[in-house]
């Protein structure tokens, strides 16, 4: 997916609702320093320094949502305590969540308290009361989320294993959704994902999927094995398998698609696994597929895991780092022609079919655009041949290039229908087209076949010569004298 692509996506997130129901706890973080060892035992001093709060569990979904400007409904329940209060106001400063908050006298509102130090877990303590709800609480909250179906895009199951997603609260729920056609993803605990019959979506970690499988997770056959498990025992659409460093794995029958990690540090895993939610239940409410939301829940999560404590991602965070990981990713497309034919030659044992074009490329614009995009459609692979900066001075001139060599070499490799940038300096890429053994050579149709370089050779060898169509009205060299224009 491109940059375009998930730019596209994003904007869509703003007409997502999901309705989430699940377990809903208070994250507390102390934090300070570490200065000196306890004369009563042998445990750290920790001179706190502050306290922040921020919602967990189902709570965290919640809050990743509004992040990325969608709109939540949440179902929960608290008990009649001070941390049921803190809910309410953090809640209240989230922007587009309606919550819905069932009180349950004897079961305190979970919370838990971390102290850090220096960016670490020193301790944690939990207060929660975990167990299967009582009936009136059970209703309220099947009767608060049926209702908010109602011209919602999508349903978040968030089960911490506490007992309110238990398995009556689950099949009536995943029922009621199916009936109003809304896609349910399931964020599971325990080891019987059965629970979750007729979910669409399920997103357990490689532990929950080994777990629940009774099988190993450690590989990528080991994975797709576990998932089409979950799949046809059961009764679930599809699984999207987070791995941590392995990226994640979204299985459907008959689609496989393996998504590599977007993490660049790892700083603290906690929440993770509610921002995948969040963003695959944000993108199929709004209408994207379930492959875009995959990419977005990935991306958003690489993101999170860079941060402290449980986190969110930011749709400008989101975007800025998929662009960076897409300029990153397009030096690898710059190679030097031994490089080249190595690459050239994997693919051809591959059975790819490879092309090649070439040009100086000095100022990129919609006619060179056009040209690449017709010589991609001609092959499997397209390898762009680029003048070095002394070949263009010798053949435009001494104020020619305009941009050097590294960056038109850049901009081309950012291109998605680029797959290999090689710069050759010579005047003419033949001995280049000789060492590469193009499958397809392609040219402007302002050349006649005779006229293209390396035309004799590649026909010679079994291959075949394309001249694409060009847009009138662009060439660098007037663009170049409009500029100058201007500047008189």
């Amino acid at each position: 997916m491109s940059g375009a692509d998930i730019a596209a996506v994003i904007e869509r997130l703003a007409d997502a609702r999901v309705v989430c129901v699940g377990d809903l706890m208070l994250d507390r973080f102390v934090e300070g320093t570490v200065q000196r060892i306890s004369p009563e035992a042998p445990i750290p001093i920790l001179g706190i320094e502050g306290e922040r709060e921020a919602l967990g569990g189902v709570g965290n979904v919640v809050r990743n949502l509004a992040a990325l400007g969608a709109r939540a409904d949440l179902l929960a329940v608290v008990g009649r305590d001070d941390t049921a209060g803190r809910v309410r106001a953090v809640l209240d400063e989230l922007d587009g969540v309606t919550a819905s908050l069932v009180e349950v006298a004897d079961r305190p509102t979970a919370l838990k308290t971390r102290f850090m130090a220096g960016g670490q877990q020193l301790l944690r303590t939990d207060r929660e009361q975990p167990g299967p709800l009582d009936d009136d609480a059970r209703e309220a909250l099947i009767a608060g989320a049926t209702s908010a179906l109602d011209g919602a895009g999508a349903l978040v199951l968030s089960d911490y294993g506490k007992g309110v997603v238990d398995k009556d609260l689950a099949r009536r729920l995943i029922d009621a959704a199916r009936a109003a056609g809304v896609p349910v993803i399931c964020d599971p605990k325990g080891r019987d994902f059965t629970k979750y019959r007729r979910a669409h979506w399920i997103t357990p970690n490689r532990q929950e999927l080994a777990l629940a499988t009774e099988r190993m997770t450690d590989t990528d056959p080991q994975v797709l094995q576990a998932c089409r498990w979950v799949v046809e025992n059961c009764g679930i659409d599809g699984v999207l398998a987070t791995r941590s460093e392995q990226g994640m794995t979204l299985w459907q029958p008959g689609n496989v698609t393996q998504l590599p990690t977007r993490a660049r540090e790892v700083f603290d895993v906690a929440g993770a696994g509610d921002t995948v939610v969040a963003a695959l239940a944000a993108g199929l409410a709004a209408g994207v597929t379930p492959l875009e939301a995959a990419h977005l829940a990935n991306q958003a999560a690489g993101i999170v895991v860079g941060k402290i404590g449980t986190a969110v991602a930011y749709p400008p965070e989101i975007l800025a780092a998929w662009h960076e990981a897409s300029w990153a990713g397009s030096e690898s497309k710059v190679a030097p022609p031994a490089a080249a034919q190595d690459r050239v030659a994997a693919w051809r044992r591959q059975g790819k079919r490879v092309g090649f074009t070439n040009g100086c490329f000095d100022l990129l614009h919609p006619g060179h655009v056009s040209l690449i995009r017709q010589a991609r459609a001609a092959c499997d692979r397209l390898v762009v041949g680029l003048n070095s900066d002394a070949s263009v001075a010798r053949l435009k001139g001494p104020t020619r290039p305009v941009q050097a060599e590294a960056a038109r070499a850049a901009v081309l490799a950012s291109l998605e229908a680029v797959d290999l940038v090689v710069v050759f300096g010579d005047d003419t890429p033949l001995d280049l087209i000789r060492s590469l053994k193009p499958d397809v050579l392609v040219k402007g149709a302002d050349y006649r076949r005779e006229e293209v370089v390396g035309a004799v050779d590649v026909e010679d060898w079994g291959g075949r010569v394309v001249l694409a169509d060009l847009l009138d009205g662009h060439s660098t060299t007037g663009t170049i004298a409009r500029l100058q224009a201007d500047e008189k």
